[in-house]
């Protein structure tokens, strides 16, 4: 493409690399970043108490992306994590391709998939935690309910606190070994 001088062409480099032109006789959309909708991500520490009919309710604010329909299973660290049915079919797709001939790779998949549940949130946002898990992750009435950008853990407050407090100590050291991956 030939600019002319009477053109006003400004050629733009976003972050991620795509090239936008604007200007009076373009023909293309102008996109800035603040215009790309961002994904779908939990975020957030939220204390919710477990009923006695085992029903933990999830903030409003994650509901919209976790859709009507979830899945909850064990995770890391002994808490639970609730993934959306679109994010846990991108994690389930990646556990059945884990090599079966070693015993790590069975292991893990057997954690998350043999535990793994479909969650129907009600009218109020509440999920159903079934006895197994609740026991996994040894949850009492209190919760605490962690967004973390593709999941949502879900803790006993106090197994929580006592995480989050250790973690806390030794965030420089963890900051320094991350480093070597670009964080």
């Amino acid at each position: 493409m030939v600019l002319t001088r009477g053109d006003r062409w400004d050629i733009l480099v976003n972050r991620w690399g795509v090239v936008d032109k604007c200007g009076e006789k373009s023909a293309y959309l102008w996109k800035t970043p603040f215009m790309v909708k961002p994904p779908s991500m939990f975020l957030g520490e939220f204390s919710y108490s477990i009923d006695e009919k085992k029903r933990l309710a999830i903030p409003a604010k994650f509901r919209q992306a976790l859709g009507k329909k979830a899945v909850v299973t064990r995770g890391l660290d002994q808490c639970l994590f609730l993934y959306s049915f679109k994010e846990w079919g991108v994690l389930a797709n990646k556990l059945s391709k884990l090599p079966l001939a070693q015993a790590d790779a069975r292991g893990f998949a057997r954690l998350m998939l043999a535990g793994a549940m479909e969650a129907d949130l009600d009218k109020l946002g509440r999920i159903l935690v079934p006895d197994y898990l609740k026991t996994y992750a040894s949850l009492g009435k209190k919760t605490v309910i962690a967004g973390v950008y593709n999941r949502i853990e879900i803790w006993d407050e106090q197994k929580w606190e006592t995480y989050k407090t250790n973690i806390e100590k030794g965030i420089g050291d963890m900051a320094e070994r991350l480093k070597e991956l670009g964080i």
